[in-house]
């Protein structure tokens, strides 16, 4: 993998809910064309940290960087027009809107024509083509999931952060999500990833970060991680 430049830096990051610390010093990078993923148990901090990168809490200490613009600061809707763009475990759509009006609101972001977007997205997700016009409340959770990121790829994300893209999914759906993140990372797409499924996480990830009660207690290429009995590794840093 050619990963040529720094996209996103954290720099000795905390954050807080109220006096409560959530993540205590925190510093991490992603690379042009990597995939990363933030590992840990519930509560650990995991989409914590996603939502002080994009703007919904305020860090009280360190940095954040895109691309060498500190974004730290800067109110939700700069940061998602600067393309940071996050799909959060809830996915934020509009149920009784349909298929391609969702997807199109992802557009917004960028202006210009959305067409030669929105037929990408159909093939990264045939499913959706196929159910263009239906009302997205009316779709299973793996097909709003699919909508959810495919409206995320209508930004034209500068770094595209996933939070739990697998919760609550069928396995085939699941398989699904691992696939096209997976084709996402062979077009050189730039990612964050925050996945309880290890075997998801280490199968598409470049290099993971394992958090624990707000600080990364491990840091290291995925290759470090073949091998190890995920029970083990659940046991070494989730318990």
């Amino acid at each position: 993998m050619a990963a040529t430049s720094t996209v996103l830096s954290v720099e000795s990051v905390s954050a807080c809910y109220g006096k409560a610390t959530a993540i205590a010093n925190l510093s991490l990078d992603v690379r042009e064309g990597e995939v990363v993923a933030l590992l840990g148990a519930n509560g650990s901090g995991k989409t914590t940290l996603l939502n002080t990168i994009s703007g919904f809490l305020k860090p009280v200490s360190g940095t954040i960087s895109l691309k060498g613009r500190r974004i730290a600061g800067l109110q939700p809707h700069q940061i998602v027009r600067l393309g940071v763009i996050q799909v959060s475990q809830m996915r934020d759509l509009f149920g009784d809107m349909s298929v391609i009006d969702n997807l199109e609101l992802g557009a917004t972001v960028v202006g210009g024509d959305p067409a030669g977007d929105l037929e990408a997205v159909f093939s990264y997700f045939p499913r959706l083509s196929e159910r263009r016009d239906q009302r997205v409340r009316t779709l299973s959770g793996g097909e709003q999931q699919m909508v959810a990121i495919g409206r995320a790829l209508m930004s034209r994300p500068q770094i595209l952060m996933l939070d739990e893209p697998s919760g609550g999914l069928a396995p085939r759906f699941v398989d699904e999500i691992g696939r096209i993140v997976r084709v996402l990372k062979s077009e050189g797409k730039t990612m964050l990833v925050v996945e309880q499924n290890m075997a998801l996480a280490l199968g598409v990830a470049d290099r993971c970060y394992v958090l624990r009660d707000g600080k990364i207690v491990r840091s290291a290429p995925v290759e470090e991680f073949a091998g190890i009995d995920h029970r083990e590794l659940a046991k070494a840093f989730y318990l």
